[in-house]
């Protein structure tokens, strides 16, 4: 994982960690109500270090460097910064700044399961890049029966429509008749329900469970989300092909 250790201006810190504006920031630091490792700081341009301790108004702000969450995503909410029509996932988080943040990975707004979210694009390059090969665990319901030979088709890659190369190989685990568990290492679009789509079939339900070695904490209730660990995060850059 890298992070950026540089110090950084106490107004700019400020504005990125809350919802307050760049002048309205420099106004708080300047009236005392910014105190930094305890001590009171009137320059807005005072560099501090990454592990400084910032407090406004009594309360210490999260440290500088980037964040990375997870999400238990409802139906009928999209992955997306701002939508008309639907809930977006920053809809449902409780952080400051939340438009700074994206998904890793997006899923379609019937689709429910394990986002990840982080102002980190590399972090984020590093999951959603197919040369990366990190791997995407998908539960999947059908509408018919799914076949055996649909295992080896998978393996080998499918053609799906408009699409001018095959899906990467996929691991298909049948569970049941009409149930199975899907690996993917790419992110096509709609690509689960467009490969059973071209073996003739139907997805009905679809539920990511993991990405790479992260697995949606079952402890989270739809719509719930919680800060990754470090080994979490770091699981990320050292994901191999399983």
């Amino acid at each position: 994982m890298k992070t950026s250790n540089k110090p950084i201006r106490l107004d700019r810190y400020l504005a990125s960690v809350t919802d307050y504006s760049r002048s309205d920031a420099k106004k708080l630091i300047k009236s005392g109500d910014v105190r930094v490792d305890g001590s009171s700081v009137r320059d807005p341009g005072q560099l501090i270090p990454a592990e400084a301790g910032v407090t406004l108004m009594g309360s210490l702000l999260r440290p500088l460097g980037p964040r990375y969450l997870m999400l238990n995503k409802p139906q009928d909410v999209v992955c997306a910064a701002r939508d008309r029509r639907h809930s977006t996932v920053l809809d449902l988080l409780d952080e400051d700044n939340p438009e700074h943040l994206h998904a890793a990975g997006r899923l379609d707004i019937d689709t429910t399961g394990l986002v990840l979210l982080s102002d980190d694009g590399n972090w984020s390059h590093a999951i959603t890049s197919p040369q990366r090969k990190c791997w995407k665990t998908y539960y999947v319901e059908t509408a018919d029966p799914i076949p055996e030979h649909t295992v080896t088709q998978f393996a080998q890659g499918v053609f799906l429509k408009d699409d001018k190369a095959r899906t990467l190989p996929a691991q298909l685990t049948i569970l049941d008749e009409r149930i199975a568990r899907l690996k993917i290492c790419e992110g096509r679009y709609h690509q689960v329900k467009r490969m059973f789509g071209a073996e003739g079939n139907a997805v009905v339900r679809l539920h990511r469970e993991a990405i790479g070695e992260i697995h949606l904490d079952a402890e989270l209730l739809e719509g719930e989300y919680r800060a990754l660990s470090a080994e979490e995060i770091a699981s990320v850059y050292h994901t191999e092909t399983k």
